[in-house]
């Protein structure tokens, strides 16, 4: 009998072996990944934090406008936020994606003052971004996150 063994086409596709990345590797990588993450987000919870309270500043300039229009109509700043020509955004707490809320402090004929404070703690250290808006129109942060 011939011991010669010819091998099939079929056969000879599993002869080959593909160069593929196993498990082992992959875990590590993942592994490094999450190292570098767990490095770098204490670093970026500042930009974060910047980053939202563009939302106030926003927020807080129409409000000085809708103050400003309401003060050429009346001769007076309002108190009253419903009487303004603006409406808040709803908050994450009410499913929007606003993470203020705004409030008229004072009011007076010439002068007012706003404020928009954070319903999140953004870096998790317990204190609240607060932003104020005067009759200049200019956002200031009075509490930093």
């Amino acid at each position: 009998m011939n011991n010669l063994h010819i091998k099939s086409n079929r056969e000879k596709k599993w002869d080959r072996k593909i160069a593929a990345i196993n498990l082992q590797e992959t875990l590590i990588v993942l592994a490094i990944i999450g190292i570098l993450l767990l490095l770098a987000l204490p670093n970026l919870m500042p930009l974060i934090s910047k980053a939202k309270s563009v939302e106030a500043q926003v927020q807080l300039k129409a409000i000085y406008n809708a103050q400003t229009t309401y003060r050429y109509m009346n001769s007076k700043y309002s108190n009253i936020m419903d009487e303004l020509d603006f409406e808040a955004p709803k908050t994450v707490m009410e499913n929007g994606t606003a993470n203020y809320v705004y409030e008229i402090i004072s009011a007076d004929n010439s002068t007012f003052k706003a404020r928009a404070e954070a319903i999140t703690d953004f870096d998790g250290d317990g204190i609240m971004n607060v932003w104020e808006v005067d009759q200049t129109g200019n956002p200031k942060q009075v509490i930093k996150d």
